[in-house]
């Protein structure tokens, strides 16, 4: 595919909160371009789930290694009367050098846990903020909502019809992707397929059975047309009367051994009509024909259906999933943890009278632990902090301790993806990338996949990292108001 900056025909440096841009020449004109280095956090995950699937990566890395400032951008910086020449010619060279470490695509990731990482002069690193936090959270949303909705679907075929109800032409192009990504089998958005390589699928709209003089000799034609893919949207004048008509057709193709077919209901108790449908074409001898269902699904009513035996095929699920229905955000956070003077890294933490704002300091990685071939808990440590030498962990949010205990295994969750602005890190494409969503989740126990009141998965630190937390707030002490 094309990389996002020829995506959309223009430079993307300016796709960055104003703020950002003041900050950056003022650290040019003090003359404050130390070493930092910057993480990225979710606060909490959305929909009350016990997990996020983490996306957005590919995109985000072609953006920032492609990052240019072009002559259109200088001139519009310059007429804003706010950023002086001598900082705009600056910026003309601008290039990413810094390094960047994160966990891979479709790894299942928690709150309070750094997933990304950004080693850069302050100038590079403060301007990657909105891009990054936009990429990620967007894309984390919707494959996390995704992956929730195919858990959910116990197998059967998810298909993304999100596009006419997205937030935009980059919300349906970002959120295709995404969607992909956290396990939907297909999209209808045909730009996105194209782009991204993914199969596009549809059946028909009312409108077509409308347009002609009969219900019958609409499904006729359609399936004259298209006898390989021939799905019979069923409901425009009455649903009953629509799968009789359907099954008419279906006679005439399989005796043209053609045997690719089924019916859509967009509308009415999907639960009574797709038991009613399946009964009918199981007697008029169908039984491989399709029941596809759609209309305002999500993972909440996908699930009631499972469990009350309906039995359907495929869930054509658009407006929940393409917006992130019910959350219209992911709170992913980016934050300086550790700046460098002369050759010492001093560590750097945000206090926050909100106990969940307060940041963890210094550099740092995650390392899952696995028993049974199973998730068991998550450490965060110091970035070559030894483990082994741990009898205990503490809770990151509480401080208790956690027992350390047997496990089978360990994996480092952030890796080095960009080192001194060159990419070292092979992505792999997004079918790899689905599959990988796919077995990490099978690797969570189901009880964090539970839709409500998901079991709390264990996130902790190090006692290291701990006092090193603690020790800042009672320093930071000093500068309350008395």
């Amino acid at each position: 595919m094309k990389n996002y900056n020829e995506l959309y025909n223009t430079s993307l440096f300016l796709l960055t909160d104003f703020y950002e841009l003041t900050m950056i020449q003022g650290y040019f004109y003090y003359n404050v371009n130390t070493e930092v280095v910057f993480d990225l956090t979710f606060r909490k995950t959305p929909f009350g789930s016990g997990f996020i699937v983490f996306a957005g990566l590919q995109p985000l890395i072609d953006i920032i290694l492609n990052f240019k400032v072009n002559e259109e951008d200088i001139e519009y910086l310059y007429s804003l009367k706010v950023f002086k020449k001598e900082f705009l010619e600056y910026l003309r060279n601008f290039k990413f050098t810094g390094s960047i470490y994160s966990v891979e695509e479709g790894e299942i990731v928690f709150p309070k846990e750094p997933v990304l990482r950004v080693h850069a002069p302050i100038v590079q690193a403060q301007i990657l903020e909105s891009i990054i936090l936009n990429i990620i959270n967007f894309q984390s949303l919707i494959a996390t909502k995704t992956a929730r909705i195919v858990e959910c679907a116990k197998g059967r075929t998810i298909l993304e019809f999100g596009l006419r109800r997205a937030q935009g032409i980059d919300g349906a192009i970002s959120a295709t992707r995404a969607a992909f990504i956290g396990g939907a089998d297909a999209t209808s958005n045909v730009l996105s397929a194209k782009i991204f390589g993914i199969p596009a699928r549809g059946t028909m709209a009312h409108s077509w059975v409308m347009s002609f003089d009969s219900e019958y000799e609409a499904f006729e034609k359609f399936a004259k047309l298209y006898p390989e893919n021939v799905i019979l949207l069923v409901d425009t004048y009455n649903t009953k009367g629509g799968i009789k008509n359907a099954i008419k057709i279906f006679k005439e193709l399989k005796k043209k051994g053609i045997k690719n077919f089924g019916v859509r209901i967009d509308s009415g108790d999907l639960e009574t009509l797709s038991k009613y449908a399946r009964k009918e074409l199981n007697s008029a001898g169908f039984k491989e024909a399709k029941i596809v269902v759609s209309n305002e699904l999500d993972e909440n009513i996908i699930e009631q259906l499972i469990n009350r035996n309906a039995p359907i095929d495929i869930f054509g699920v658009g407006t929940k999933l393409i917006t992130g229905h019910p959350d219209a955000s992911l709170g992913g956070v980016y934050k300086i943890v550790a700046k460098k003077i002369g050759k010492r890294i001093l560590p750097l933490i945000k206090i926050s009278d909100t106990p969940q704002k307060i940041s963890l300091p210094h550099i740092k990685n995650v390392v899952r632990f696995f028993k049974e071939n199973k998730f068991l808990f998550d450490v965060v440590c110091l970035e070559n902090e030894k483990l082994n030498k741990y009898k205990f962990f503490y809770d990151i949010e509480t401080n208790f301790k956690v027992k350390f205990v047997d496990n089978d295994e360990t994996k480092q969750l952030l890796k080095p993806i960009v080192k001194n602005g060159k990419l070292v890190y092979t992505f792999p494409n997004l079918y790899q990338i689905r599959e990988k969503t796919k077995h990490n989740l099978s690797l969570l126990p189901d009880e964090y996949k539970r839709l409500i009141n998901p079991h709390l998965y264990k996130v902790c630190i190090t006692e290291r990292l701990k006092l090193m937390r603690e020790n800042f707030i009672k320093k930071c002490q000093k500068y309350l108001i008395k």
